[in-house]
């Protein structure tokens, strides 16, 4: 089966990092073939998805996009799909929904989406993001990362037949060694450093983070705080980190492209955020013995389990979120044995190769009735 993934992309964030491993784990059975159309968007361009595909031997195209709307772009979308002969469009965000859906007109080409989360922070993304639901309605099916997800495609008006629950996968293979890395670090005498990954806006509650942050004793040696990530609200938490009186002991590190470096390096991995789907870095992170802190929110109690694989607190509260943090500063012990119990969930849950069964399984469903019709005598 060919499969063409159409993504509009501001960078290597979680959507991405799933599509990419999806995408290897199609190809890697031989059986299946991924292309990926990444959106070149002339107002704010971004090749980073594009040319981290072609790094990894993935079958990547730029799709030019010109503005908020343009016309010739659900043409080149078409030209893409019939030249590559693709079995099935798979869109990923609300703006890959929509030209989607606008090249469909014509074709026999199954489509389906996955709604990996929806950050509604400011009108205009709102009023995409009803687009988007009611567009949604017409695709032959749609993948929810979590039960939450799921839940908001019912109340969006989508039938319960056309929406499947499948969990973001990883590449076990990326994360497996850091445990001991982390290992050779801390054997000697060094801070304990606590982590978060995330987009520097309002969902991720990365000023919750840093509220608690300052709440957490100053011990000897020190804790280090550090929040790896880019986006809108920067300065902003730069001025916050400066009120908090956090300076020297909070590192904003921008945007991380060495995310198993990254998690080698920390004790303790925090989600803070407000709104979740089914968090990548946590998925990482776990898969790298981390045992991690993070808001009930979302998909993140499926893993995220309390007392069991890590430690859950209520969001936008960053006294329960010191509270928990401090727990783990305190409790090496702990810390591994959550980190270990973390480790064997991921390995037996969330790998890519699971989720990848679980799209074909999927694909197959919708691309069933086209081919019946293809094989019918005339």
């Amino acid at each position: 089966m060919r499969v063409l993934h159409l993504i509009s992309s501001s960078g290597m964030y979680g959507a991405e990092a799933v599509i990419l491993n999806l995408a290897r784990a199609l190809d890697a059975g031989g059986e299946h073939h991924s292309m990926l159309g990444v959106f070149d968007n002339s107002a704010a361009p971004n090749h980073e998805l594009y040319t981290v595909a072609l790094a990894q031997g993935l079958d990547a195209h730029l799709v030019p996009c010109r503005g908020q709307f343009d016309r010739s772009v659900p043409a080149r979308i078409r030209n893409l799909a019939q030249r590559a002969n693709v079995d099935l469009i798979h869109a990923h965000g609300y703006k890959a929904d929509i030209y989607a859906y606008l090249a469909k007109s014509g074709t026999q080409v199954p489509l389906v989406s996955t709604c990996h989360n929806w950050i509604e922070n400011d009108f205009t993304v709102r009023l995409y993001g009803s687009l988007d639901r009611f567009i949604l309605r017409r695709f032959n099916a749609v993948a929810a990362v979590s039960n939450d997800v799921r839940d908001r495609l019912l109340k969006a008006g989508l039938a319960s037949k056309h929406i499947h629950v499948i969990r973001n996968g990883i590449d076990l293979g990326s994360f497996r060694h850091i445990a001991e890395i982390r290992k050779r670090r801390i054997s000697g005498t060094v801070p304990i450093r606590i982590g978060l990954v995330g987009r520097l806006s309002e969902e991720k509650g990365v000023d919750v983070f840093l509220r608690a942050a300052s709440e957490i004793p100053r011990g000897n040696p020190e804790p280090e705080f550090v929040v790896a990530g880019e986006g809108p609200d920067r300065a902003a938490l730069e001025r916050l980190i400066a009120e908090l009186g956090l300076n020297n002991r909070v590192a904003l590190l921008g945007h991380t492209t060495d995310m198993p470096g990254f998690y080698g390096s920390v004790d303790v991995l925090v989600s803070a955020s407000r709104t979740e789907g089914l968090p990548m870095v946590l998925l990482e992170g776990m898969a790298s013995g981390l045992a991690p802190v993070a808001t009930a929110v979302g998909a993140v109690p499926q893993v995220v389990r309390d007392s069991e694989t890590g430690l859950l607190v209520a969001p936008n509260d960053p006294a329960a979120l010191a509270l928990a943090m401090q727990h783990m500063i305190e409790d090496p012990r702990r810390r591994e044995i959550l980190g270990q119990n973390a480790q064997k969930l991921i390995a037996k849950e969330f790998s890519a190769e699971q989720m990848a069964a679980e799209y074909i399984e999927m694909y197959e469903r919708v691309c069933a009735p086209k081919r019946s019709r293809e094989v019918q005598p005339s």
